[in-house]
């Protein structure tokens, strides 16, 4: 299969300056405020997202050192499969994250519930769709018996050495 490369659409920028201390979901990011610089060629691409409440916005983890198919994810010590785990160290070290959208001023989005370092590169912007996204899912793995540590873990730099 040939390479597949991607061009950035824009920059995102938030208030965590490094990996370590960002909190490392939505979920813990309450609150949080960024925006969303996007690059003014797109902008055409913004008509009618002001509708949605919640945009995803998938990015490219830039600060991520190597790729590991096995790590200690943020919330466990024990090692998993990163295709277990939502770590940056990947093959392709591509994030995804459902922020709250505030508002569009020209080519800048606000956005809040942000967990991505400042500067981050954004690859892509879809609309946050309940009957799209949600699923009732039975089973959330080695998730289950840490899940309850999420408002309260934030990145340790431990994907970034």
């Amino acid at each position: 299969m040939n390479e597949i490369k991607y061009k950035p659409i824009g920059i995102i920028h938030s208030l965590s300056k490094e990996p370590k201390g960002t909190p490392i979901q939505p979920t813990g990011a309450k609150g949080i405020e960024g925006t969303v610089e996007l690059f003014p060629e797109y902008t055409e691409g913004l008509k009618d997202v002001e509708g949605f409440s919640h945009i995803i916005l998938t990015y490219h983890f830039h600060l991520s050192k190597k790729v590991s198919l096995r790590a200690k994810p943020y919330m466990d010590n024990e090692e998993h499969g990163i295709f277990a785990m939502r770590g940056p160290s990947r093959p392709n070290p591509i994030g995804i994250s459902v922020v709250r959208l505030i508002r569009i001023e020209g080519n800048i989005l606000y956005i809040q519930d942000v967990d991505i370092v400042d500067g981050t590169p954004l690859l892509d912007i879809k609309p946050y769709v309940p009957e799209f996204d949600i699923r009732d899912a039975k089973k959330i793995g080695w998730l289950e018996k840490v899940v309850h540590k999420l408002s309260i873990s934030k990145d340790d730099g431990r994907f970034t050495k």
